[in-house]
């Protein structure tokens, strides 16, 4: 593994020291005034006309801004009230260390993530995701088996268990603490079951708390070093105790960290300012968080997606940004609408993937379903449409202009069901669970929207 990212006693000291504010002035006086300073300062303008952009100098400009944010605003500890504040220099020094790779799983199913540049033709990362929905501990084994058994899965993330031992895992409780080490046993049950064991696993969704974190840590049974674990970012731009507790942990126990960061749409900023909070949000995870990567899944506050016209925008650019100033390696974690079964998450799941592989993303993670708000409404089926047709669009050798043409063409065909989508069919009712088979009518689904897809000139790979 690869050294921590920053000096670690020295983010803890400046949680504790930093200059005191309260957290409403943080927001209002600080972070607000900040955002529209460097929007206006750096003269970012959003156009709806072209939701994948091809224009360098603005993706320089959303980086300088986004550092300009970060180092002007710094990040908020929600447990101290104390904002820690970095550095030109210091933020120049970890960005100078930062490593050139990752390794995650063990033995045969290693997997090694690398930065990438715009229109690089080499091969993104997969990541399958059903992470977030909530799920039955009837059903938890067999979805989990679904998404480890897809070829092109490197890693998989898991779902929630809502329910343990006939007690809800609320976070605190002991059910908690229970249900993340049924979580973490489990995801590796499916994982030997499905002839994955050193599968690298996002572990435990389950398991909010640092003390819950803390107790799924175990390389027999539970979450390994080479799994994934995950540090939050508070939106916008702060950290509590105990997400630091869990970097800390994870740290000491040569864990690959992963920031978890989701910027809001129409909360603090507007689509440009959203932007900008995604490079400032990076570069917390980098200095504060101690991540060795990044998930990214900005997120529209009405909508609960990154998949419409705006939120396309604010993905392409972000890794534009990021892959051509940066070598940080970052996962563009998709959120869609509409629910397992429907065209409508095949063409939100199409376009997330290519928009984010020619942008730059080092990682396609894909993708969550019904606004990952719905039990059991996620399947494999999504994630694979997300990330066949970004390795696809990657293969094609796709510029971002093409790109640019094909969103513009399938944009129509859902934009005006986002405030209305379909939520489609349960896990369940999509897949065979004995065989682990999608049904017949999601693989007429699927095919239908691949070709359609293909004809726009996406050359798949099989």
């Amino acid at each position: 593994m690869p050294v921590p990212p920053w000096r670690i006693t020295s983010v803890l000291r400046r949680s504790e020291t930093g200059p005191l504010v309260t957290e409403r002035d943080f927001d209002r006086r600080v972070l607000v005034p900040e955002i529209k300073r460097v929007v206006k300062e750096y003269d970012i303008k959003y156009d709806p006309e072209t939701p994948v952009p091809s224009d360098d100098s603005l993706a320089k400009d959303i980086w300088n801004a986004g550092v300009d944010l970060f180092l002007s605003v710094g990040v908020f500890c929600t447990s101290t009230s104390r904002r820690m504040i970095f550095t030109d220099d210091e933020l120049k020094e970890a960005l100078w260390n930062y490593h050139d790779s990752i390794e995650l799983g063990i033995g045969q199913d290693r997997k090694t993530w690398s930065p990438r540049s715009i229109e690089d033709p080499r091969r993104p990362g997969c990541l399958f995701s059903p992470v977030g929905v909530r799920c039955s501990e009837k059903n938890f084994v067999k979805l989990v088996m679904a998404y480890m058994q897809e070829p092109l899965a490197d890693a998989v993330s898991t779902p929630i268990l809502e329910k343990v031992d006939g007690g809800y895992t609320k976070t605190h409780s002991p059910f908690e603490q229970q249900g993340g080490s049924v979580h973490a046993l489990n995801s590796r049950q499916a994982a030997i079951r499905v002839g994955r064991p050193g599968m690298a696993i996002c572990l435990t969704g389950t398991a909010l708390s640092a003390a819950s974190q803390i107790a799924s840590s175990n390389p027999i049974w539970g979450a390994r070093p080479s799994d994934i674990r995950l540090v939050s970012v508070i939106s916008e731009l702060k950290i509590d105790h105990d997400l630091m507790n869990k970097a800390l942990h994870f740290r000491q126990n040569g864990a690959n960290i992963g920031t978890l960061t989701s910027p809001l749409f129409g909360a603090y900023a507007g689509i440009e300012g959203t932007t900008v909070l995604g490079i400032a949000s990076h570069l917390q995870g980098l200095m504060v968080n101690q991540g060795n990567y990044t998930c990214y899944f900005p997120i529209h506050i009405r909508h609960l997606n990154n998949t419409s016209r705006e939120m396309l925008w604010l993905v392409s650019l972000s890794y534009q940004a990021l892959a051509s100033n940066s070598r940080l390696i970052s996962g563009s974690n998709g959120f869609a609408v509409a629910g397992p079964c429907t065209e409508m998450v095949m063409y939100e799941a199409g376009l997330h993937g290519m928009v984010s592989a020619v942008s730059g993303a080092a990682v396609l993670w894909e993708i969550a379903s019904a606004m990952n708000k719905h039990f059991e409404r996620t399947t494999p089926m999504e994630a694979r449409m997300g990330c066949e047709t970004g390795l696809s669009a990657v293969k094609s050798r796709l510029k971002r202009s093409d790109v640019n043409e094909i969103v513009k063409k399938i944009l129509p065909k859902y934009e005006e069901k986002l405030g209305n989508a379909p939520l489609g069919k349960t896990f369940e009712e999509c897949y065979d669970l004995e065989t682990l088979e999608p049904s017949k009518e999601y693989q007429e689904i699927y095919g239908r929207v691949k070709a359609e897809f293909r004809d726009l000139g996406i050359d798949y790979i099989y």
